[in-house]
């Protein structure tokens, strides 16, 4: 099957992938849908409330999980890091910009993290886990 004609018929995903893929991708996959999950409720909920506290924090957490996770995956570059890790250390980075514009209560600041990190390091990132040969790409499209 060429590449073209491997996204002209998706199929239904294939989570048995899942089952065969390393525990530190598990992790790292897991705590990325998680954290793509929160950061979309926390975008389009009240921001300044107790739950958007709360819920940012686990959010923070998730996004750490992601970025720390991922450098214990080396599978791009064979036991070297990868042009992708820079994303994992602009993440966490990113995340200790977010705690510290909120803490100052600089709301401009703080959403302006909270937009880059939920774009560059949830959306882009993930948008390279679709490409051909990586775990994505075989549950949706192998």
């Amino acid at each position: 099957m060429d590449l073209l004609d491997a996204f002209a018929h998706p199929h239904w995903p294939d989570f048995s992938v899942l089952a065969r893929l390393s525990p530190v991708i598990q992790i790292h996959l897991l705590a990325a849908v998680a954290a793509f999950a929160v950061a979309t409720w926390q975008l389009i909920g009240p921001k300044g409330t107790i739950p958007h506290r709360v819920i940012g924090w686990a959010w923070v957490i998730a996004m750490f999980t992601v970025a720390t996770s991922s450098f214990f995956i080396r599978e791009i570059n064979p036991g070297s890091f990868s042009f992708i890790h820079i994303l994992s250390v602009l993440t966490l980075i990113g995340l200790v910009r977010l705690v510290w514009e909120a803490r100052r209560h600089n709301v401009k600041g703080h959403r302006g993290q909270a937009l880059g990190l939920y774009i560059g390091g949830l959306v882009i990132a993930g948008v390279f886990t679709f490409l051909p040969g990586r775990a994505m790409w075989h549950i949706f499209f192998a």
